[in-house]
């Protein structure tokens, strides 16, 4: 389980992602646990990587705070909301919804990856961005150089923040994914401080849910501990390499994880589960 964790805490750190979506199928199918002790163990996975990895990104200055701050009041409110409608509400129609999600956010990196326009979109500069001063800058160690960049579609990204907080709470997963998402395609951030901003986030969003699984008994010390002590070493391993990986590189390994879990969650609309 140790080694589980510094595995899932390097692949979230470097993807923006909680660990969460390794973490639950290898207990489930590794280790034979049933899945609501690993979906409560992925849970407190969530709150280990971004535990580990915010630190290190703070330090390597690719962490936008205030945006972190700002979008984390729509997802602390949905994951509050989820965990509370989890007990009543069937989740099909919404496993359906984020499949189609993160197959479009899938599509969208393949085109900037494989596309006419390569290089990095830029965003224009927006007024409530401005206003919210929202707008950063930070040192590519891979490029050697100061990126200036700008936010814009605040208040649609705001309402997706909303929905991946719903999702983290009623589905029990760290929603990362969505986070990056609306950050890198949406609110036109760059990859690297979207992944570094989603760590962030995360912790936040899954200790806003994480309580209603402790108090329904889902979260074992014997499963939680050890993954979280390894996911915490991880974490700070894959966040001091993010910022020497190439943007290119991140969103190649990104990819078929995303699409992935796309497909993941529409099997799951479909009653078809892989594990």
């Amino acid at each position: 389980m140790l080694s589980v964790g510094v595995f899932a805490g390097i692949l979230g750190a470097l993807l923006g992602l909680g660990g969460g979506i390794v973490v639950t199928p290898i207990l489930v199918i590794g280790f034979n646990l049933p899945i609501h002790y690993a979906i409560g163990a992925s849970i407190v996975a969530v709150i280990a990587t971004s535990s580990g990895a915010s630190i290190a990104y703070l330090k390597d200055d690719l962490l936008n705070i205030r945006t972190a701050m700002f979008l984390e009041i729509f997802t602390t409110v949905g994951a509050l909301l989820g965990a509370i409608l989890a007990g009543f509400f069937a989740p099909i129609w919404l496993n359906f919804f984020f499949g189609i999600l993160l197959m479009y956010q899938a599509f969208r990196m393949w085109r900037k990856l494989y596309g006419k326009q390569v290089s990095e979109t830029v965003a224009k500069p927006n007024q409530l961005a401005h206003k919210l001063q929202l707008n950063a800058s930070y040192y590519d160690k891979a490029l050697g150089k100061q990126i200036d960049y700008h936010v814009e579609n605040v208040f649609l990204g705001s309402l997706i923040m909303l929905w991946a907080g719903l999702a983290s709470g009623l589905l029990g997963i760290g929603s990362g994914m969505f986070k990056v998402f609306a950050m890198d395609s949406v609110m036109k951030m760059p990859l690297k401080p979207s992944s570094a901003t989603s760590n962030l986030m995360m912790g936040v969003t899954a200790s806003a849910s994480a309580l209603v699984y402790f108090f329904n008994g889902t979260i074992r010390a014997d499963i939680a501990v050890p993954i979280a002590l390894g996911i915490i070493v991880g974490a700070t391993i894959g966040a001091r390499m993010m910022p020497h990986v190439s943007t290119r590189h991140l969103r190649q390994l990104f990819i078929p994880i995303v699409g992935l879990a796309g497909i993941q969650l529409l099997l799951k609309a479909c009653n078809i589960t892989l594990y």
